[in-house]
Protein backbone atom coordinates (compact mmCIF):
# COMPACT_ATOMS: atom_id res chain seq x y z
CA UNK A 1 0.00 0.00 0.00
CA UNK A 2 3.11 2.39 0.35
CA UNK A 3 3.85 2.13 -3.07
CA UNK A 4 0.89 2.97 -3.97
CA UNK A 5 0.24 5.89 -2.07
CA UNK A 6 3.86 6.65 -3.08
CA UNK A 7 2.97 6.78 -6.70
CA UNK A 8 -0.54 8.58 -6.33
CA UNK A 9 1.50 11.56 -4.48
CA UNK A 10 4.08 11.63 -7.12
CA UNK A 11 1.01 12.19 -9.72
CA UNK A 12 -0.21 14.70 -7.60
CA UNK A 13 3.19 16.42 -6.91
CA UNK A 14 3.66 16.41 -10.65
CA UNK A 15 0.04 18.22 -11.52
CA UNK A 16 0.46 20.21 -8.42
CA UNK A 17 4.05 21.47 -10.36
CA UNK A 18 2.52 21.79 -13.63
CA UNK A 19 -0.15 24.04 -12.06
CA UNK A 20 2.44 26.43 -10.60
CA UNK A 21 4.42 26.53 -14.12
CA UNK A 22 1.43 27.90 -15.34
CA UNK A 23 0.69 30.62 -12.57
CA UNK A 24 0.69 34.54 -13.55
CA UNK A 25 4.23 35.57 -12.18
CA UNK A 26 5.74 32.00 -12.62
CA UNK A 27 8.89 32.43 -14.40
CA UNK A 28 8.89 29.63 -16.78
CA UNK A 29 11.63 26.91 -16.34
CA UNK A 30 10.64 23.94 -18.01
CA UNK A 31 8.06 22.40 -20.57
CA UNK A 32 4.66 21.61 -19.59
CA UNK A 33 4.24 18.11 -18.62
CA UNK A 34 4.44 15.52 -21.33
CA UNK A 35 4.70 11.65 -22.09
CA UNK A 36 8.07 11.36 -22.22
CA UNK A 37 8.44 13.20 -18.72
CA UNK A 38 5.49 11.25 -17.34
CA UNK A 39 6.89 8.08 -18.01
CA UNK A 40 10.62 9.04 -16.64
CA UNK A 41 8.91 9.92 -13.12
CA UNK A 42 6.73 6.64 -13.30
CA UNK A 43 9.66 4.64 -14.35
CA UNK A 44 12.29 6.28 -11.72
CA UNK A 45 9.42 6.01 -8.94
CA UNK A 46 8.59 2.41 -9.52
CA UNK A 47 12.45 1.39 -9.65
CA UNK A 48 13.25 3.68 -6.56
CA UNK A 49 10.31 1.97 -4.64
CA UNK A 50 11.51 -1.90 -5.68
CA UNK A 51 14.72 -0.95 -4.28
CA UNK A 52 12.96 -0.29 -1.12
CA UNK A 53 10.87 -3.15 -1.12
CA UNK A 54 13.21 -5.05 -1.89
CA UNK A 55 15.45 -4.11 1.25
CA UNK A 56 12.21 -4.75 3.60
CA UNK A 57 12.82 -8.14 2.18
CA UNK A 58 15.83 -9.16 3.39
CA UNK A 59 14.91 -10.20 6.78
CA UNK A 60 12.04 -13.21 5.92
CA UNK A 61 14.71 -13.94 3.23
CA UNK A 62 17.19 -14.59 5.80
CA UNK A 63 14.89 -16.38 8.02
CA UNK A 64 13.71 -18.64 5.24
CA UNK A 65 17.03 -19.46 3.74
CA UNK A 66 17.21 -22.68 5.23
CA UNK A 67 14.30 -23.69 3.73
CA UNK A 68 15.10 -23.34 0.29
CA UNK A 69 17.71 -25.25 -2.03
CA UNK A 70 21.21 -22.64 -1.50
CA UNK A 71 22.02 -22.87 -5.28
CA UNK A 72 18.71 -21.72 -6.07
CA UNK A 73 18.31 -19.41 -3.57
CA UNK A 74 22.01 -17.45 -4.74
CA UNK A 75 20.96 -17.55 -8.40
CA UNK A 76 17.49 -16.22 -7.77
CA UNK A 77 18.27 -13.24 -5.21
CA UNK A 78 21.21 -12.09 -7.00
CA UNK A 79 19.49 -12.12 -10.20
CA UNK A 80 16.38 -10.34 -8.81
CA UNK A 81 18.45 -7.76 -7.08
CA UNK A 82 20.48 -7.09 -10.22
CA UNK A 83 17.02 -6.27 -12.32
CA UNK A 84 16.13 -3.99 -9.64
CA UNK A 85 19.05 -2.34 -9.87
CA UNK A 86 19.29 -2.12 -13.27
CA UNK A 87 16.16 -1.30 -13.67
CA UNK A 88 16.49 2.03 -11.36
CA UNK A 89 19.74 2.89 -13.59
CA UNK A 90 17.98 2.36 -17.08
CA UNK A 91 15.21 4.49 -15.15
CA UNK A 92 18.20 7.08 -14.25
CA UNK A 93 19.97 7.14 -17.66
CA UNK A 94 16.46 7.12 -19.69
CA UNK A 95 18.18 4.04 -21.92
CA UNK A 96 16.16 0.60 -22.11
CA UNK A 97 13.44 2.13 -19.69
CA UNK A 98 11.08 -0.69 -20.46
CA UNK A 99 13.61 -3.42 -21.02
CA UNK A 100 14.71 -3.51 -17.68
CA UNK A 101 11.16 -3.13 -16.27
CA UNK A 102 10.24 -6.22 -18.42
CA UNK A 103 13.11 -7.89 -17.10
CA UNK A 104 12.20 -7.37 -13.84
CA UNK A 105 8.87 -9.00 -14.10
CA UNK A 106 9.93 -11.83 -16.43
CA UNK A 107 12.58 -12.64 -13.95
CA UNK A 108 10.11 -12.55 -11.12
CA UNK A 109 7.60 -14.39 -13.00
CA UNK A 110 10.56 -17.43 -13.65
CA UNK A 111 11.58 -17.05 -9.47
CA UNK A 112 7.52 -17.66 -8.70
CA UNK A 113 7.48 -20.69 -10.65
CA UNK A 114 10.68 -22.62 -9.58
CA UNK A 115 10.02 -21.47 -5.72
CA UNK A 116 8.21 -25.08 -5.31
CA UNK A 117 10.62 -27.16 -6.90
CA UNK A 118 13.33 -26.04 -4.69
CA UNK A 119 11.68 -26.35 -1.22
CA UNK A 120 13.91 -28.41 0.86
CA UNK A 121 11.30 -27.46 3.86
CA UNK A 122 7.81 -26.33 3.37
CA UNK A 123 7.50 -22.85 5.38
CA UNK A 124 4.85 -21.47 7.56
CA UNK A 125 1.30 -21.63 7.26
CA UNK A 126 1.11 -18.29 8.18
CA UNK A 127 3.94 -16.41 6.79
CA UNK A 128 4.24 -15.54 3.21
CA UNK A 129 7.27 -16.41 1.00
CA UNK A 130 10.07 -13.85 0.76
CA UNK A 131 8.58 -13.34 -2.95
CA UNK A 132 5.30 -12.18 -2.11
CA UNK A 133 6.63 -8.91 -0.95
CA UNK A 134 7.66 -8.15 -4.44
CA UNK A 135 4.86 -9.04 -5.80
CA UNK A 136 3.08 -5.81 -6.18
CA UNK A 137 7.25 -4.31 -7.35
CA UNK A 138 6.70 -7.43 -10.48
CA UNK A 139 3.12 -6.50 -11.41
CA UNK A 140 4.09 -2.14 -11.46
CA UNK A 141 7.09 -3.30 -14.01
CA UNK A 142 4.94 -5.36 -15.68
CA UNK A 143 2.66 -1.89 -16.35
CA UNK A 144 5.65 0.15 -17.41
CA UNK A 145 7.94 -2.57 -19.78
CA UNK A 146 5.03 -4.68 -21.23
CA UNK A 147 2.45 -3.42 -23.43
CA UNK A 148 -1.06 -2.65 -21.39
CA UNK A 149 -3.15 -5.38 -22.60
CA UNK A 150 0.12 -8.37 -21.35
CA UNK A 151 0.79 -6.18 -18.27
CA UNK A 152 -3.10 -6.52 -17.13
CA UNK A 153 -3.02 -10.54 -18.13
CA UNK A 154 0.13 -9.87 -16.00
CA UNK A 155 -1.43 -8.79 -12.67
CA UNK A 156 -4.46 -10.89 -13.03
CA UNK A 157 -1.95 -14.31 -13.28
CA UNK A 158 0.51 -13.54 -10.87
CA UNK A 159 -1.31 -13.34 -7.57
CA UNK A 160 -3.52 -16.53 -8.89
CA UNK A 161 -0.21 -18.31 -9.30
CA UNK A 162 0.84 -17.11 -6.36
CA UNK A 163 -2.19 -17.99 -4.15
CA UNK A 164 -2.24 -21.61 -6.14
CA UNK A 165 1.41 -22.04 -4.97
CA UNK A 166 0.46 -21.20 -1.09
CA UNK A 167 -2.08 -23.86 -0.75
CA UNK A 168 0.65 -26.39 -1.56
CA UNK A 169 2.53 -28.54 0.77
CA UNK A 170 5.75 -26.95 -0.94
CA UNK A 171 4.22 -23.24 -0.38
CA UNK A 172 3.56 -23.79 3.35
CA UNK A 173 -0.55 -25.40 3.36
CA UNK A 174 -1.91 -21.76 3.53
CA UNK A 175 -5.34 -22.06 3.84
CA UNK A 176 -7.12 -20.94 1.18
CA UNK A 177 -8.85 -18.12 2.76
CA UNK A 178 -5.20 -16.63 3.60
CA UNK A 179 -4.12 -17.91 0.02
CA UNK A 180 -7.23 -15.79 -1.83
CA UNK A 181 -6.94 -12.52 0.92
CA UNK A 182 -3.22 -12.52 -0.18
CA UNK A 183 -3.89 -12.47 -3.82
CA UNK A 184 -6.80 -10.63 -4.26
CA UNK A 185 -4.61 -7.70 -1.68
CA UNK A 186 -2.31 -8.09 -4.74
CA UNK A 187 -3.98 -7.61 -7.14
CA UNK A 188 -5.97 -4.87 -6.24
CA UNK A 189 -2.74 -2.73 -5.20
CA UNK A 190 -1.57 -3.60 -8.76
CA UNK A 191 -4.64 -3.02 -10.42
CA UNK A 192 -4.58 0.59 -8.99
CA UNK A 193 -0.87 0.89 -10.20
CA UNK A 194 -1.87 0.03 -13.64
CA UNK A 195 -4.76 2.56 -13.85
CA UNK A 196 -2.73 5.45 -12.52
CA UNK A 197 -0.49 4.96 -14.85
CA UNK A 198 -2.61 4.61 -17.64
CA UNK A 199 -4.24 7.71 -17.03
CA UNK A 200 -1.26 9.48 -16.51
CA UNK A 201 -0.14 8.42 -19.94
CA UNK A 202 -3.49 9.30 -21.76
CA UNK A 203 -3.84 12.47 -20.02
CA UNK A 204 -0.01 13.09 -20.85
CA UNK A 205 -0.19 11.92 -24.40
CA UNK A 206 -3.11 14.27 -24.87
CA UNK A 207 -1.47 17.35 -23.61
CA UNK A 208 1.30 15.95 -26.41
CA UNK A 209 -1.22 16.06 -28.92
CA UNK A 210 -2.70 19.50 -28.36
CA UNK A 211 0.97 21.03 -27.72
CA UNK A 212 1.81 19.35 -31.11
CA UNK A 213 -1.45 20.94 -32.82
CA UNK A 214 -0.97 24.60 -31.08
CA UNK A 215 2.48 24.33 -32.64
CA UNK A 216 1.44 23.75 -35.71
CA UNK A 217 -1.47 26.11 -35.79
CA UNK A 218 1.13 28.85 -34.51
CA UNK A 219 3.31 28.04 -37.27
CA UNK A 220 0.23 28.39 -39.87
CA UNK A 221 -0.54 31.60 -38.02
CA UNK A 222 2.94 32.90 -38.87
CA UNK A 223 2.72 32.13 -42.30
CA UNK A 224 -0.91 33.27 -42.86
CA UNK A 225 0.69 36.83 -41.04
CA UNK A 226 3.76 36.73 -43.58
CA UNK A 227 1.36 37.09 -46.19
CA UNK A 228 -1.02 39.24 -45.18
CA UNK A 229 2.00 41.59 -44.22
CA UNK A 230 3.34 40.79 -48.19
CA UNK A 231 -0.47 41.91 -49.47
CA UNK A 232 -1.25 44.59 -47.39
CA UNK A 233 2.70 45.68 -48.63
CA UNK A 234 2.00 45.18 -52.43
CA UNK A 235 -1.91 46.49 -52.37
CA UNK A 236 0.14 49.87 -50.84
CA UNK A 237 2.54 49.99 -53.52
CA UNK A 238 -0.28 49.15 -56.15
CA UNK A 239 -2.66 52.02 -54.38
CA UNK A 240 0.47 54.79 -53.91
CA UNK A 241 2.45 53.94 -57.44
CA UNK A 242 0.32 52.05 -60.01
CA UNK A 243 -2.85 54.18 -59.77
CA UNK A 244 -1.71 56.95 -59.46
CA UNK A 245 0.54 56.37 -62.44
CA UNK A 246 -2.53 55.01 -64.28
CA UNK A 247 -4.85 58.40 -63.35
CA UNK A 248 -2.08 60.44 -64.60
CA UNK A 249 -1.43 58.76 -67.55
CA UNK A 250 -5.23 58.96 -68.61
CA UNK A 251 -4.46 62.94 -68.16
CA UNK A 252 -1.29 62.69 -70.25
CA UNK A 253 -2.81 64.88 -73.29
CA UNK A 254 1.02 66.73 -73.95
CA UNK A 255 4.34 65.21 -74.62
CA UNK A 256 5.73 66.56 -71.35
CA UNK A 257 3.03 64.83 -69.27
CA UNK A 258 2.89 61.66 -71.68
CA UNK A 259 6.95 61.29 -71.08
CA UNK A 260 5.97 62.23 -67.15
CA UNK A 261 3.77 59.37 -67.00
CA UNK A 262 6.10 56.63 -68.82
CA UNK A 263 8.53 57.78 -65.76
CA UNK A 264 6.43 56.92 -63.41
CA UNK A 265 5.28 53.62 -64.89
CA UNK A 266 8.49 52.87 -64.94
CA UNK A 267 9.05 53.81 -61.10
CA UNK A 268 5.80 51.61 -60.00
CA UNK A 269 7.23 49.02 -62.10
CA UNK A 270 10.08 48.45 -60.06
CA UNK A 271 8.35 49.33 -56.50
CA UNK A 272 6.16 45.76 -57.80
CA UNK A 273 9.94 43.91 -58.82
CA UNK A 274 11.33 45.09 -55.33
CA UNK A 275 7.39 44.30 -53.81
CA UNK A 276 7.54 40.69 -55.52
CA UNK A 277 11.28 39.87 -53.91
CA UNK A 278 9.92 39.43 -51.16
CA UNK A 279 8.87 36.32 -52.14
CA UNK A 280 11.53 33.21 -51.85
CA UNK A 281 11.93 31.84 -55.20
CA UNK A 282 13.13 35.38 -56.95
CA UNK A 283 16.36 35.72 -58.18
CA UNK A 284 17.65 39.06 -56.47
CA UNK A 285 21.65 37.98 -54.78
CA UNK A 286 23.43 39.51 -52.79
CA UNK A 287 27.27 39.79 -52.32
CA UNK A 288 28.63 37.61 -49.12
CA UNK A 289 30.75 40.28 -47.67
CA UNK A 290 27.38 42.57 -47.42
CA UNK A 291 25.66 39.17 -45.52
CA UNK A 292 29.48 39.08 -42.85
CA UNK A 293 29.26 42.73 -42.71
CA UNK A 294 25.40 42.85 -41.41
CA UNK A 295 26.33 39.97 -38.95
CA UNK A 296 29.71 41.65 -37.46
CA UNK A 297 27.35 44.81 -37.21
CA UNK A 298 24.60 43.00 -35.23
CA UNK A 299 27.24 41.43 -33.30
CA UNK A 300 28.46 44.63 -32.30
CA UNK A 301 25.04 46.57 -30.91
CA UNK A 302 23.92 42.57 -29.63
CA UNK A 303 25.24 43.75 -26.29
CA UNK A 304 27.95 41.54 -25.22
CA UNK A 305 31.37 40.83 -26.36
CA UNK A 306 32.08 38.27 -29.33
CA UNK A 307 35.18 37.92 -30.77
CA UNK A 308 34.61 38.01 -34.12
CA UNK A 309 37.15 35.87 -36.56
CA UNK A 310 36.38 37.02 -39.51
CA UNK A 311 38.17 34.21 -42.84
CA UNK A 312 38.00 34.50 -46.28
CA UNK A 313 34.30 35.21 -47.28
CA UNK A 314 34.94 35.40 -51.06
CA UNK A 315 33.22 37.54 -53.81
CA UNK A 316 30.62 35.52 -54.63
CA UNK A 317 26.67 36.10 -54.34
CA UNK A 318 24.27 33.90 -52.47
CA UNK A 319 20.13 34.79 -52.67
CA UNK A 320 18.70 37.14 -50.56
CA UNK A 321 15.85 35.09 -48.96
CA UNK A 322 18.93 32.56 -47.79
CA UNK A 323 21.18 35.67 -46.63
CA UNK A 324 17.74 37.23 -44.66
CA UNK A 325 17.47 33.59 -43.22
CA UNK A 326 21.28 33.49 -42.62
CA UNK A 327 21.60 36.82 -40.74
CA UNK A 328 18.36 36.47 -38.75
CA UNK A 329 19.32 33.09 -37.41
CA UNK A 330 23.18 33.93 -36.27
CA UNK A 331 21.44 36.64 -34.98
CA UNK A 332 19.17 34.34 -32.77
CA UNK A 333 22.21 32.11 -32.13
CA UNK A 334 24.22 35.10 -30.18
CA UNK A 335 20.61 35.85 -28.71
CA UNK A 336 20.68 32.20 -27.14
CA UNK A 337 23.81 32.61 -25.81
CA UNK A 338 23.22 35.47 -24.18
CA UNK A 339 19.90 34.23 -22.71
CA UNK A 340 21.60 30.77 -21.71
CA UNK A 341 25.02 30.82 -21.74
CA UNK A 342 25.63 32.53 -18.67
CA UNK A 343 26.58 36.24 -18.25
CA UNK A 344 29.65 35.44 -16.28
CA UNK A 345 33.20 36.64 -17.17
CA UNK A 346 34.43 33.19 -17.67
CA UNK A 347 32.02 32.46 -20.71
CA UNK A 348 34.13 33.75 -23.53
CA UNK A 349 31.64 34.03 -27.02
CA UNK A 350 33.44 33.83 -30.82
CA UNK A 351 31.86 34.65 -33.95
CA UNK A 352 33.95 32.92 -36.76
CA UNK A 353 31.99 34.09 -40.48
CA UNK A 354 33.68 32.43 -43.74
CA UNK A 355 33.63 31.74 -47.07
CA UNK A 356 32.61 27.74 -48.03
CA UNK A 357 33.02 25.82 -51.25
CA UNK A 358 31.82 26.35 -53.96
CA UNK A 359 29.80 29.47 -53.34
CA UNK A 360 28.42 29.40 -49.76
CA UNK A 361 29.10 31.17 -46.41
CA UNK A 362 29.55 29.68 -42.76
CA UNK A 363 28.48 31.49 -39.35
CA UNK A 364 29.70 29.83 -35.98
CA UNK A 365 28.25 31.30 -32.85
CA UNK A 366 29.97 29.58 -30.22
CA UNK A 367 30.85 30.29 -26.24
CA UNK A 368 32.29 28.35 -23.08
CA UNK A 369 28.69 28.69 -21.17
CA UNK A 370 26.50 25.95 -19.37
CA UNK A 371 25.31 24.00 -22.06
CA UNK A 372 22.57 21.59 -23.20
CA UNK A 373 20.84 18.41 -24.41
CA UNK A 374 19.15 19.38 -27.89
CA UNK A 375 16.44 16.75 -27.10
CA UNK A 376 15.73 18.34 -24.01
CA UNK A 377 14.75 21.78 -25.37
CA UNK A 378 11.41 22.06 -24.66
CA UNK A 379 8.87 22.33 -27.66
CA UNK A 380 7.39 25.20 -27.34
CA UNK A 381 10.87 27.01 -27.16
CA UNK A 382 10.98 28.16 -30.86
CA UNK A 383 13.83 30.29 -30.66
CA UNK A 384 16.13 26.91 -31.48
CA UNK A 385 13.76 25.08 -33.62
CA UNK A 386 11.93 27.78 -35.73
CA UNK A 387 14.13 30.62 -35.51
CA UNK A 388 17.36 29.04 -36.36
CA UNK A 389 16.89 25.57 -37.65
CA UNK A 390 13.64 26.01 -39.39
CA UNK A 391 14.79 28.92 -40.98
CA UNK A 392 18.67 28.01 -42.56
CA UNK A 393 17.20 24.73 -43.64
CA UNK A 394 13.48 26.24 -45.21
CA UNK A 395 16.46 28.37 -47.10
CA UNK A 396 18.46 25.40 -48.37
CA UNK A 397 20.68 25.56 -45.98
CA UNK A 398 22.00 23.35 -42.54
CA UNK A 399 22.38 24.05 -38.96
CA UNK A 400 24.84 22.01 -36.63
CA UNK A 401 24.80 22.00 -33.32
CA UNK A 402 27.68 20.89 -31.04
CA UNK A 403 26.55 21.39 -27.33
CA UNK A 404 27.91 19.64 -24.33
CA UNK A 405 26.30 20.45 -20.71
CA UNK A 406 28.92 22.44 -18.53
CA UNK A 407 31.24 22.90 -21.34
CA UNK A 408 29.54 24.96 -23.82
CA UNK A 409 27.78 25.35 -27.48
CA UNK A 410 28.99 26.16 -30.71
CA UNK A 411 26.18 26.91 -33.34
CA UNK A 412 27.46 26.07 -37.06
CA UNK A 413 25.18 27.60 -39.43
CA UNK A 414 26.17 26.41 -42.92
CA UNK A 415 24.72 27.81 -46.41
CA UNK A 416 24.05 26.08 -49.11
CA UNK A 417 23.40 22.35 -47.24
CA UNK A 418 26.68 20.07 -47.49
CA UNK A 419 26.59 16.42 -46.15
CA UNK A 420 28.65 16.80 -42.90
CA UNK A 421 31.90 14.62 -42.63
CA UNK A 422 30.38 13.15 -39.39
CA UNK A 423 27.05 12.35 -40.40
CA UNK A 424 25.96 8.74 -38.72
CA UNK A 425 26.21 6.22 -41.63
CA UNK A 426 22.98 4.47 -40.22
CA UNK A 427 21.30 7.99 -41.13
CA UNK A 428 19.87 8.18 -44.96
CA UNK A 429 21.24 11.22 -47.06
CA UNK A 430 19.27 14.36 -46.47
CA UNK A 431 17.90 13.62 -43.31
CA UNK A 432 16.41 16.02 -41.06
CA UNK A 433 18.13 14.64 -37.96
CA UNK A 434 21.78 12.92 -38.08
CA UNK A 435 23.46 12.59 -35.00
CA UNK A 436 27.58 12.33 -34.50
CA UNK A 437 28.38 12.24 -31.25
CA UNK A 438 26.89 14.78 -29.29
CA UNK A 439 26.82 16.62 -32.58
CA UNK A 440 22.94 17.60 -34.29
CA UNK A 441 22.87 18.30 -38.01
CA UNK A 442 19.70 19.26 -39.30
CA UNK A 443 18.80 20.38 -42.37
CA UNK A 444 17.98 19.45 -46.36
CA UNK A 445 20.01 19.09 -49.30
CA UNK A 446 20.01 22.10 -51.83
Amino acid sequence: MEFCLGLTRMAEMSTSATALRSAPGVKHQRSPISRDQVESVISRSVALFGIVFGAQTIPPLIAQLPNANPVWSAITISVIALSLVASLAASVFRRYVRLAHAAVAVIYLAALQTWPLFVTQPGSPTTNHWLYFLLTVATASAAIGLPTAIGTTYLLVLPVMYGLIRVTPDGGMASAQQAILDSLYSVILGGVIMVIVTMLRQASASVDAAQANALERYSHAVRAHATEIERVQVDSIVHDSVLTTLLSAARAFTPDAKALAATMAGNAIGHLREAALVTPDDGSTVVLTSVARRISEAANTIGAKFELRTRTIGTRSMPIMAAEAVYSASVQAMVNSLQHAGAGTDVSRWLTIRGIEPAGIEVEVGDTGGGFAYHDVPKERLGLRVSIVERVSNAGGCVEIDSVEGEGTVITIRWPHTESADADPEEPAGSNLRFSGGTVVTGEPS
